[in-house]
């Protein structure tokens, strides 16, 4: 049987629009009226081209034409086809190459051939748009990152193209009705896709199976290896060199302390000998002594005179307050805050009074204004403020 696409000259993908022009130039130029001369093989021609284009003018002929189309070429779908694909089970065993070199019997060429002719029968069930190239498995040098793992990263994940028609049970044709057609349609994707699994597995099976021989993925693995090992041991002189590099550090810190302490020293030892030089060693004669405490005795002198200045002028020592002109300072002996501190004041000295036995106003024989004018005013209660004042200036 002689493919309708081929008849008709035509792509597979082709629209109905062309296959009606193909149609009518084809059927010109073989009528049978019109090669009388030769009017069998024209009956015979003009006889494929009509059963072509009755079979892809109809949508769902054409759709069951496609998925069958290798099934009918090959023998049709009542159980005669012939699967002429490669058989691969025979290539799983190391008895099917001889070295590894690229000879005709040699390993990369043998492998190199079976994957030239799976690509070449994956090709047959794709449209011309679909076609993507295949990677292949290159020879014995061919290089790793172009060659060698593009192939493995293509094929490990490999997926068919074909159909599988040819292992459906039944011709959805013969159907009496939708429901069975429908029923029959289930049944045969069943086994359709039961076909393309098994496929699929034993490519990617025979795909294992030489990458694990594969002479080229070997020195792969060799070279990383060798490189992973020479980052760890650059790694690790790394971290060597860095605990030398501080603990250098740390002890050239401790020897900079040490010189720094010794610094220290020396220079205090130049300041000390610097300061017995101008006020020599520290030591004082007895004239300088007499000298220095009769200057401190004019000087406490005049810090009595100074504190008998307030004492006289308008000082208020109840409120440690000094105060500007008499009329300021009798608006002080006025105020509450004044009477409180004169009270406290009071008390304290009357404390004091009972540790002595010597009256203070006896000793000192001086009554100033402000106890005068407080002896008639009753004791007032302190304020907890007040007693925690006077905790403190005790």
């Amino acid at each position: 049987m002689k493919c309708h696409y081929e008849v008709l000259g035509v792509k597979r993908d082709a629209a109905e629009e062309e296959l009606k022009r193909a149609y009518r130039r084809l059927a010109l130029r073989w009528h049978p009226d019109k090669n009388l001369e030769n009017a069998e093989e024209a009956a015979e021609q003009f006889k494929l081209i009509q059963a072509a284009y009755d079979v892809l003018s109809d949508p769902q002929e054409r759709a069951w034409y496609d998925n069958h189309r290798e099934a009918l070429l090959k023998g049709g779908v009542d159980g005669d086809y012939q699967d002429d694909s490669l058989d691969l089970l025979r290539y799983f065993t190391v008895s099917c190459y001889s070295g590894y070199g690229d000879d005709e019997k040699g390993f990369f060429t043998v492998y190199r051939q079976v994957f030239e002719k799976i690509a070449k029968e994956e090709m047959e069930y794709m449209i011309q748009e679909d076609t993507e190239e295949f990677p292949m498995f290159g020879y014995s040098q061919s290089d790793y990152d172009t060659v060698v793992h593009p192939f493995y990263a293509y094929w490990q994940s490999f997926c068919t193209q074909k159909n599988f028609a040819w292992k459906e049970e039944y011709d959805t044709r013969q159907a009496s009705n939708r429901w069975e057609k429908r029923a029959m349609e289930k049944e045969n994707k069943k086994t359709r896709d039961k076909a393309r699994k098994e496929r699929n597995e034993l490519v990617r099976q025979l795909v294992a199976f030489i990458r694990k021989r594969d002479k080229r993925v070997q020195a792969h693995r060799k070279l990383l290896e060798e490189q992973n090992a020479e980052k760890t041991r650059k790694a690790e002189e790394f971290r060597r060199q860095q605990k030398l590099k501080q603990a250098k550090l740390a002890e050239q810190y401790k020897e900079q302390s040490w010189i720094t302490m010794s610094d220290l020293e020396r220079e205090l030892q130049e300041m000390e000998a610097q300061y017995e030089k101008e006020f020599g060693d520290g030591s004082v004669d007895e004239d300088e002594l007499e000298e220095q405490e009769t200057k401190g005795i004019e000087d406490k002198l005049n810090d009595e005179t100074e504190e008998a200045k307030f004492v006289d002028g308008l000082y208020c020592p109840a409120c440690d307050k000094l105060l500007k002109t008499e009329k300021a300072m009798k608006n002080h002996e006025k105020s509450k805050k004044h009477r409180e501190m004169v009270a406290l004041l009071r008390q304290q000295l009357e404390e004091e009074e009972g540790k002595f036995p010597v009256a203070l106003d006896d000793a000192n024989g001086i009554h100033t204004k402000e106890e005068e004018e407080t002896e008639d005013m009753p004791k007032q209660k302190l304020s907890k403020k007040q007693r925690k004042k006077q905790k403190t200036m005790m």
